[in-house]
């Protein structure tokens, strides 16, 4: 059995989840269910990120004390991906006394290794990145780009990690696969980016703050504390057991995939792996960025009042579709623009009219011309080895390369196939010239649909269960799926066997009217 360690970032509590933290999670969740399905022994860590200045003030304006705000805001996050139906094995706050520790253990290590000094530093400080920031990155009015605000002039005394020596390294690690502690990072526009800004060369950073309350003290100097960034960062081995469950770490670790949005992918491929080789652990194999969304062309604000959560999306489409609909819209990568009338188009299409058709129509037959049981076959099923051909074709390599909109593609190409069938085939034309090669066709749409099925199992977990049921389909669905992934044979007598008697037929995407 192999191992595979994939994580979201930590969301800031700052604020209530939104469809962009939603995209992230749901994607890693369908990795994560797919590596199962492949016999792999996965850990899947989410969180939230509860220190720093922005907190602080925060709390303040609610009157509440930090602590109290980040016990509620995280609640939120647990509550969505509940909701959402995310698969993930841990989740870490940045809060927990285990991750604390480990953080002032790495910090400690780093310190008695000379990477760590202390000097007085000035510089532009933006409170919403909760970063400094170089001048030659602000925007023509002099503003952060991300949150349209003048950094504020900050002079203080920080203690600074030697980055700058990495610079070569950190180069070879993203170019060079023989290295050892090779980074893939994508998209390869995202690698692109980060080489091109490496190859300017770096300078060392400030790892902490003076004078802040809600933070995790330096083990060396008490009176500051840890950059919420470096703090954030080490979540990944500290969820692993990197302090106390040594078994653990070394089971898991390194990470196979980071995944995040591209505004944080800088401080995971370049700031990270240089922390990590300087504390000796091994360095995480991929970073995988995605783009931002605009929703109905604009950026996604409060202030507009555009920002579309979990509840709201579960609300209109359910919460099986939503996981569909959110990764399937736009490719994992680039920007994208996203609105309510164009998931609700592709809700439409793909699941109401194909997949729930194809569903709907051939239990009906079943039921109409084999008292509601799959009907005896006295023919080879080739259809069910063509729609095999196609999912064997894409499905995999889509979904490893977290191609999430290729991977849909590949399953509506299937279910397409056989809603083409049925009507090539005419079923109920058959059913007064031809019973014999009726039950052989309809058996045929249950195999074939039930093998997609097991595709579907990753996006959509629970409608694949209720499908499962209603084409009286053998056995548990996640057991006969991980047979099946692992030797790629389709049973001699089918997945749903002849005889086996239908589950109670019930209507899974109702169509939606699009507001004009």
């Amino acid at each position: 059995m192999k191992k595979y360690y994939i994580t979201t970032p930590i969301y800031y509590v700052n604020d209530k989840p939104h469809i962009g933290h939603a995209y992230t999670t749901i994607a890693a969740d369908i990795v994560a269910r797919w590596r199962r399905l492949q016999g792999d022994e996965v850990f899947f860590l989410t969180g939230t990120d509860e220190h720093g200045v922005k907190i602080c003030q925060s709390a303040q304006i609610k009157g509440m004390t930090p602590k109290q705000l980040c016990d509620e805001m995280s609640e939120y996050f647990k509550q969505a991906w509940k909701l959402l139906n995310i698969s993930n094995d841990g989740f870490i706050r940045t809060t927990d006394k285990q991750h604390e520790e480990t953080v002032q253990l790495i910090m400690q290590k780093l310190y008695d290794k000379g990477l760590i000094y202390k000097k007085r530093y000035k510089g532009l400080y933006c409170v919403g990145c909760e970063k400094f920031i170089a001048e030659k990155d602000l925007d023509e009015n002099g503003c952060c780009p991300d949150h349209k605000k003048k950094p504020v002039v900050q002079s203080e005394e920080n203690y600074f990690f030697k980055l700058s020596i990495f610079n070569e390294q950190l180069i070879d690690i993203i170019e060079n696969p023989a290295n050892r502690n090779h980074i893939e990072v994508l998209p390869e526009t995202r690698r692109n980016e980060i080489l091109g800004k490496l190859r300017l060369g770096l300078e060392d950073i400030s790892i902490s703050r003076v004078a802040l309350d809600w933070g995790i003290p330096l083990p060396f100097d008490k009176t500051q504390t840890v950059y919420v960034w470096v703090d954030a960062l080490i979540n990944y081995i500290s969820a692993v057991g990197y302090k106390g469950n040594k078994e653990r770490f070394e089971k898991f670790w390194p990470a196979d995939i980071h995944l995040m949005a591209k505004d944080i992918l800088w401080f995971h491929s370049v700031i990270w792996p240089a922390l990590l080789i300087g504390a000796d652990i091994p360095v995480h194999k991929r970073v995988y960025a995605h783009g931002f969304f605009t929703i109905n062309g604009d950026k996604m604000s409060k202030s507009i009042g555009n920002v579309i959560t979990p509840d709201q999306l579960v609300e209109k489409f359910g919460v099986d579709p939503t996981r569909y609909l959110a990764v399937s819209l736009i490719p994992f990568g680039p920007d994208g623009d996203i609105s309510m009338n164009e998931l609700t188009k592709k809700y439409n299409v793909d699941l109401a009219n194909n997949l729930g058709n194809l569903v709907s129509r051939t239990n009906k037959m079943a039921e109409k011309y084999f008292d509601a049981k799959v009907p005896q076959i006295s023919n080879e099923d080739i259809l069910t080895k063509e729609v095999a051909k196609i999912l064997n074709n894409g499905y995999s390599v889509s979904i490893e390369n977290m191609q999430f909109h290729k991977t849909a593609e590949n399953l509506q190409q299937a279910i397409t196939l056989i809603n083409q069938q049925i009507e090539q085939d005419a079923p109920w034309k058959l059913a007064k010239t031809d019973t014999k090669k009726l039950a052989n066709c309809i058996y045929s749409y249950f195999q074939a649909t039930d093998l997609i099925v097991l595709h579907l199992i990753p996006f959509m977990p629970t409608i694949s269960e209720k499908i499962w049921a209603l084409n009286g389909a053998n056995g548990n669905i996640i057991e006969v799926a991980k047979k099946y992934f692992l030797d790629k044979q389709i049973p001699k007598e089918g997945f749903s066997s002849a005889n086996n008697k239908l589950g109670i037929f019930e209507i899974l995407f109702p169509r939606i009217e699009i507001k004009k």
